[in-house]
């Protein structure tokens, strides 16, 4: 299925492939999406936007089985403090719904902070802006995408360290 996200890509000559997976609205996690398109959660990265206040918003691209850390966002992103947004605000922000929220085509473009963990890996998958569909291309076309949207867009330590790496 053509998204605007894949016609984004197209439009940019970016090669990537489109994986479909079956939609469990009890579930929309990164995990189960990684489980039905044959990648390692770690491979599948979640978009979440973020707030800072009125008007700050920003985009974490963040694997899927991570969790954001707001303060190291916040950090990198010069804010004060973020939050996500609220879900009811999502789909007029970015024009996309939970589950289906991707940087590209959406309403206005917002900074896109992407987790560092994305450079480890010859291809990611992200919504492609659609639930059910997935882009799956290389980092470096991902950010090379990400900078065509003529905002910041930076590869940071965005998650949550797990208390058993310090051990």
């Amino acid at each position: 299925m053509k998204t605007n996200g894949a016609r984004f890509l197209e439009s940019l000559g970016i090669a990537f492939e489109i994986r479909e997976y079956k939609v469990d609205l009890d579930d929309l996690s990164a995990i189960a999406v990684a489980k039905k398109i044959g990648m390692p959660p770690e491979q599948v990265f979640k978009t979440l936007l973020t707030t800072g206040g009125p008007g700050a918003y920003v985009f974490a691209v963040i694997p899927g089985n991570a969790e954001l850390d707001f303060k190291k966002l916040a950090r990198s992103a010069g804010l004060r403090k973020v939050e996500m947004v609220p879900l009811k605000d999502v789909q007029p922000l970015t024009g996309y719904v939970r589950g289906g929220v991707t940087v590209f085509g959406v309403r206005k473009p917002f900074p896109v902070f992407v987790d560092e963990a994305a450079i480890l890996f010859d291809r990611i998958s992200v919504s492609a802006g659609t639930r059910g569909t997935q882009l799956i291309l290389s980092p470096d076309d991902y950010l090379r995408a990400a900078k065509a949207l003529d905002v910041p867009v930076l590869t940071v330590d965005l998650t949550k360290s797990d208390p058993e790496d310090h051990v």
